[in-house]
């Protein structure tokens, strides 16, 4: 999420970009998956630069905004770090992924029975949907996007998740105060460390880690 619509739109365009790059220099088509999320995120920025020019709302772009950010992203993200892990960290990357799949399911059950709204509060869009249980479906949400990140045994995976981590935190703070809206500048810089990972190929850097 970014300030405003014009915001958006830039950030969006400028963070597809790298995910071209991305794709263009991945040497493994196992690290397809994670090399093409930029250009997932470049495109979830411009749905919402369409979600600010509607004035939020439950229009189509609305809809297609919470699809890409809840049921979408708890399955990319832990089945791309899956396929592009080392052979040593797979076993333990099927907990996040099913946590994922277990997530997406619920998600999607939630998105196609109950309304989702957004509504501008001044420089923030706030996004409402009815989610039974939320805590836990939150829990869950981390635990298979940054949870598969921390336990993937490869060093530039576990940095790009604390990256996330820290990068999610203070966008909250800055969302719950309805000051701004940040999280486009985090989505650009990880996507600048997931093209970094990608330069890395098969030289990239890897963690020490119980074997799986």
């Amino acid at each position: 999420m970014c300030w405003s619509a014009q915001a958006d739109l830039v950030a969006g365009v400028g963070i597809a970009a790298v995910g071209v790059a991305c794709v263009a220099r991945a040497r493994r088509v196992r690290d397809l998956p994670l090399a093409a999320l930029p250009l997932l995120l470049g495109a979830h920025q411009m749905v919402e630069a369409a979600v600010w020019a509607r004035d939020g709302g439950t229009g189509p772009a609305t809809v297609l905004w919470a699809v890409i950010a809840l049921p979408l992203l708890p399955l990319w993200v832990p089945a791309g770090v899956l396929a592009a892990a080392p052979r040593r960290a797979r076993r333990r990357l099927l907990l996040p992924l099913a946590v994922g799949i277990a997530t997406t399911a619920a998600l999607s059950v939630a998105l196609a029975t109950r309304p989702v709204r957004a509504e501008i509060r001044g420089h923030t869009l706030g996004y409402a949907v009815d989610l039974p249980y939320a805590g836990g479906v939150i829990a869950a949400y981390l635990l298979a996007t940054i949870g598969s990140l921390l336990l993937s045994g490869d060093r530039g995976l576990v940095r790009l998740g604390c990256l996330v981590t820290v990068g999610a935190l203070i966008c909250v703070g800055l969302w719950r105060t309805e000051f701004i809206s940040t999280w486009c500048a985090v989505a650009a810089v990880c996507s600048v460390v997931l093209y970094g990972w990608v330069r890395g190929g098969r030289g990239r850097g890897r963690v020490a880690g119980p074997v799986a």
